[in-house]
């Protein structure tokens, strides 16, 4: 059985060396022009909210990014988490804000794809209400337990749950995200049968998880970066098509007998709609600079020297994907009603 889901595709060649000088050269000619495009902005603290709770891999993300644009352009970025519903509640507060360049959002494949076909009434549509100004990372789903978890390699989380149909606790940051989806694919793909446990980010989760009330977790890879380095999870396995940076020794679902399984998260940055096309031009050829300089890399990659920076990507294409990726959800719902959120 093959079942994806597909980070969106990026225009980047090579080993991405050179794309941090080209982006370099981009920012020069942004700060150049800026008399004429936008002149007076950024004149004050641009707010980036973040659609969930410190400490996960959103968060890590946006902080990355905010740093690095604050250095490297003088702007000031302040985050603000605003999690809750799956990430929607921060997301529907970036889609009513007055749309003058000073609200910006991390967009995620959950709450900008998967929502809008799982939860009814989404109070935004992620079409027409934002202006979608790059795509910044792509990063797989980690399966984890805790460290004291009798389940060692993949291959015992597949036979405890099949000794044990419907009663192996999965937990997941929350409803109508990847890694619930990937979960919920997981079970199709590997036939068998578990019991999901939502909580409300990854700090909720892992006390159950690394206590054992739940018997696995799964988010994205950074999310579970430093527990995991800490000595507080294992990850038993990642979802990728290849393995993940820092992690060479966890092996794909793919290569534990279920090939062609994939499941990665995407992550971009979005502002209301409406904001002036001349500063979303200008975020949108920014925010990829501040992946460059940062190395914020497409981290499947096992090998540092061939990571790429996901961004730039067209803003164009980010309707078209969102689409596609919302049929696929809905296709999901109908295949398994326990995931209406």
């Amino acid at each position: 059985m093959r079942d994806s889901i597909l980070a969106p595709q990026t225009t980047n060649q090579g080993d991405g060396h050179d794309d941090d000088t080209a982006h370099a050269g981009d920012a020069g000619g942004l700060l150049a022009t800026a008399g004429t495009t936008a002149h007076t902005w950024p004149d004050k603290a641009i707010r980036l909210i973040v659609p969930w709770p410190p400490g996960g891999g959103t968060d890590i993300i946006s902080r990355v990014i905010s740093d690095k644009l604050s250095s490297t352009l003088g702007w000031k970025i302040v985050v603000e988490n605003k999690p809750g519903a799956g990430g929607t509640l921060g997301l529907d507060a970036a889609a009513k804000a007055r749309p003058d360049g000073y609200t910006i959002a991390m967009g995620q494949f959950s709450n900008l794809a998967i929502a809008p076909s799982l939860m009814s009434g989404l109070p935004y549509d992620p079409i027409k209400d934002f202006a979608h100004i790059t795509l910044v990372s792509a990063i797989p789903v980690a399966i984890a337990v805790g460290a004291d978890s009798p389940i060692k390699p993949f291959a015992d989380l597949v036979a405890a749950a099949k000794a044990n149909p419907g009663k192996l606790l999965f937990a997941s940051p929350g409803n109508a995200t990847v890694a619930h989806i990937s979960g919920e694919y997981l079970q199709k793909a590997v036939g068998i049968k578990y019991k999901h446990l939502p909580y409300k980010g990854t700090a909720q989760a892992l006390p159950d998880v690394m206590s054992g009330r739940a018997n696995f977790y799964m988010a994205s890879v950074e999310s579970v970066r430093g527990p995991a380095k800490a000595g507080q999870l294992r990850l038993i396995a990642v979802t990728s098509a290849r393995r993940a940076s820092g992690f060479p020794d966890v092996p794909m679902v793919a290569e534990s007998g279920f090939a062609g399984f994939s499941a990665v998260t995407w992550f971009g940055l979005v502002a209301p709609a409406g904001t002036q096309a001349a500063i979303e031009t200008r975020l949108s050829r920014t925010a990829p600079l501040s992946c460059a300089l940062s190395r914020l890399r497409n981290i499947t990659s096992p090998n540092p020297s061939k990571r790429r920076p996901i961004c730039p990507a067209r803003p164009c294409r980010w309707p078209m994907r969102l689409k596609s990726r919302s049929r696929w959800a809905q296709q999901t719902c109908r295949r398994s009603a326990s995931m209406k959120a």
